[in-house]
């Protein structure tokens, strides 16, 4: 694949251009409609997320969520009170009085965990439902899915359980990308640490490989020098050799780059792309954070949740939204051809906790 080719005398490789093998995975009403307030212009989603942050922080335990109505271009904010709902709307939101604030749905969540931690099964927080929205594939059956049910009804209206016939993975497999003797993955974003270049890609993948080519069988091109998996799903690499240009840019597929020049955190109802090696761009919406994906391989929490689908080989590129990035492919369930659904490390998260920089 031309992202992956290594020219004389240099090799160009960018946030997806080179792809590792281990694909991405799913996580009514409740609540009044939400009230439109007169507010300042229409944010964007990134706007709308920054806003949200600030916005949750005065409101203390009356807060329960938010998302952006991207068809309206509104912030909507979730509250437990009519006074907490005046406070939204005068921060220019629109507010929502549900039931279960997020203290609430947090302890769901983590009810959850203790109890019901399955392989096969996600779950993450839906605001515009107001609930855990739990998802368990087709391997979960028997006496799993008695005690998934079982914790499930425990939580009341706080929770519900939604089967999928698709089934929750990480993958591996061969192809043109960046290669390891075991695996092939995507490269999310490129980096620098201590002036040095880098790339960022999935857990799972430097978990498997220690020295990367940007062709199978060919010369080393990076090594690995850290990778987080289960738990978090995030890894390192260390650029090796001297001719490869890493700039900060994302490929698109279509000739042009994207370029990166900032690290954000995504909003729910937010227009994003994914780049992989396999099934190159392809875009969709936010539909849940702080998601928990249970692998056969172990659980991953925090990740964020998209319509957006993806095979094997996509794992380990970027999710992005014009020039900033959010996130590193994970997994997921379905595919491009039927449709699916993905999970993505949060970048900052990856960012902050390996000392790295974008650019």
């Amino acid at each position: 694949m031309k992202h992956t080719r290594v020219p004389t005398p240099r090799t160009v490789l960018t946030g997806a251009g080179l792809m590792a093998a281990l694909t991405a995975a799913t996580l009514t009403p409740q609540t009044a409609d939400a009230v439109s307030a007169k507010a300042p212009d229409p944010p964007t989603a990134s706007a709308a997320g920054q806003r949200a942050k600030g916005i949750s922080s005065t409101l203390g335990a009356d807060g329960a969520g938010a998302y952006y109505d991207a068809p309206r271009h509104r912030l909507v904010v979730n509250v437990t009170t009519e006074a907490a709902a005046a406070k939204a709307r005068a921060a220019g939101a629109d507010a929502r009085v549900v039931k279960h604030s997020l203290a609430s749905l947090d302890a769901a969540r983590a009810t959850l965990k203790k109890q019901a931690t399955i392989p096969g099964t996600s779950w993450g927080m839906d605001p515009r439902t107001n609930k855990v929205v739990i998802t368990a594939d087709r391997t979960v059956r028997g006496d799993k899915l008695a005690r998934l049910k079982r914790v499930a009804a425990s939580l009341g209206d706080r929770a519900t359980v939604r089967r999928s016939a698709r089934t929750l993975r990480t993958l591996i497999a061969g192809g043109d990308a960046i290669w390891g003797t075991l695996a092939r993955c995507s490269l999310g974003f490129n980096v620098t640490k201590g002036g040095k270049p880098y790339f960022l890609t999935a857990g799972h993948c430097t978990n498997a490989v220690r020295t990367w080519s940007a062709t199978q069988g060919g010369a080393e091109i990076a090594v690995t020098e850290t990778g987080t998996f289960p738990g978090d799903d995030f890894g390192l690499a260390k650029y090796t050799d001297a001719d490869i240009a890493h700039p900060g840019e994302v490929d698109l597929y279509n000739g042009s780059m994207q370029s990166i020049v900032r690290a954000g955190d995504p909003i729910v109802g937010q227009k994003v792309q994914r780049s992989g090696g396999s099934t190159q761009v392809r875009d969709g919406d936010v539909t849940a954070l702080e998601v928990t994906a249970n692998y056969q391989e172990g659980s991953v929490d925090g990740l964020i949740q998209t319509t957006i689908c993806a095979e094997a080989g996509d794992s380990g590129g970027a999710l992005f939204d014009g020039e900033t990035a959010l996130g590193l492919t994970s997994g997921g369930r379905g595919d491009c051809s039927a449709g699916g659904v993905t999970y993505y490390q949060p970048v900052r998260e990856a960012l902050e906790k390996t000392g790295a920089k974008l650019g």
